[in-house]
């Protein structure tokens, strides 16, 4: 059995089981959980390795309490609240066209697209006909010159899909026009520090000793059960080169090496924010309610504005039925949070953040083993059933 660390407040001992269990059955190597109630740290857990390929047997890293690992598109909720927080200032009007802050991106078909259409991922620019390499992705003026530049796949506003890679440069450059500031620069003044979160979107250098490596992983099979497969509409998708579904993941091509300083030290709000599991969770709770020692980030009505629906159906890009609110997931099919009142962002594969206002609840998931799933991680599920469970 793993040796796990932290607190769990009475009533939340489930979620520590159903921890524990992941590494026993689910093949977890290194991961941490953690819960906010009512602005209140109830839960916070961690156990394994630091580094996916490293193992305690053989002398590998333990993991830590400020222990960080990349969250991939769990830092799109982050992105999220930025463009939000800027609405209530009254710096940003949601239902202005892009191009009244952005000229550029007045082309191509693209004149009418909205700025909510870019947090619901209704914008019609999932893809790039010229892919980015990494180190191209990773200057924001190029990102922001390339969606600019492209024709979009269907209208904006008349239908949706996810935009898996651009939302990077459709929000950084977005927030960067309204506020002058680049959009990482503007969560670590704004957001992580008046809040004291160890959660960085473009890795400061003297923080890279924290963060630990990640790695691709395969989900166990139980002997004598079979082997789940994905849709057959899903998986030709993600295998036909020119599905929307293929091009959009690869909009950055050739696909980055996660633990690469430079990847990490990049500012890509839609893929590449670091984070520990407590400050994933104490971020989602000062989206609905003061949490203790900080402060209050959302005021009732943007909470309502996050979690509105804007998109929902079949996913042009996913394919499976999804739900967005302006910049999160809601709680459905393809992502099943809480309850229907909770609003997040899953990070493919692993990650997960979300805040449920009924409960008061937040919750913040961290792995260094990432799978082949894009939304309902059975780990991150199987937490989340737990917390259902647990006596609040």
């Amino acid at each position: 059995m793993v040796d796990v660390s932290g607190l769990v407040a009475d009533g939340f001992e489930p979620v520590r089981d159903a921890f524990v269990r992941n590494f026993d059955t689910l093949g977890e190597r290194g991961a941490a959980v953690a819960v906010y109630r009512q602005g209140r740290k109830v839960v916070d857990l961690w156990a394994g390795t630091r580094d996916f390929d490293g193992d305690l047997k053989d002398g590998g890293a333990p993991w830590e309490q400020d222990t960080a690992q990349i969250v991939r598109s769990a830092t799109k909720g982050v992105a999220a609240a930025v463009l939000l927080l800027l609405r209530r200032r009254g710096e940003l009007d949601l239902d202005a066209p892009v191009g009244e802050y952005w000229p550029e991106y007045k082309t191509a078909g693209k004149e009418r697209t909205l700025v909510r259409h870019l947090l619901s991922h209704r914008a019609g620019v999932p893809v790039l006909d010229r892919p980015l390499t990494p180190a191209e992705a990773a200057d924001p003026a190029l990102g922001a010159a390339a969606v600019a530049a492209q024709a979009p796949v269907w209208e904006p506003g008349t239908d949706h899909g996810y935009h898996a890679q651009t939302f990077s440069w459709l929000t950084g450059e977005l927030v960067r026009r309204v506020s002058g500031r680049a959009i990482g620069d503007w969560i670590a003044d704004e957001i992580a520090e008046p809040l004291g979160l160890d959660l960085w979107v473009g890795l400061p250098a003297e923080e890279a000793g924290r963060v630990g490596r990640v790695g691709q992983v395969e989900a166990p099979v139980a002997a004598g059960a079979l082997k789940t497969r994905p849709k057959r509409s899903v998986s030709e998708a993600y295998k036909d080169p020119g599905s929307l579904t293929r091009r959009a993941f690869a909009a950055i091509t050739p696909l980055p090496d996660e633990n690469d300083p430079a990847y990490r030290a990049a500012a890509l709000p839609a893929s590449n924010g670091i984070a520990t599991a407590a400050s994933l969770a104490r971020f989602y709770a000062a989206l609905i309610g003061e949490v203790e020692g900080g402060t209050r980030l959302f005021d009732p009505e943007t909470v309502e504005l996050a979690r509105t629906e804007q998109s929902a159906g079949a996913d042009r890009v996913l394919v499976v039925h999804t739900r967005f609110g302006l910049g999160y997931m809601l709680h459905g099919t393809a992502s099943p949070l809480l309850s229907p009142t909770s609003f997040g962002h899953p990070g493919r594969g692993g990650a997960l953040g979300f805040a449920d206002p009924e409960s008061g609840l937040a919750f913040g998931y961290v792995t260094n083993g990432f799978r082949k799933s894009v939304t309902a991680d059975a780990r991150a599920q199987a937490l989340v059933r737990a917390l259902r469970e647990s006596r609040v």
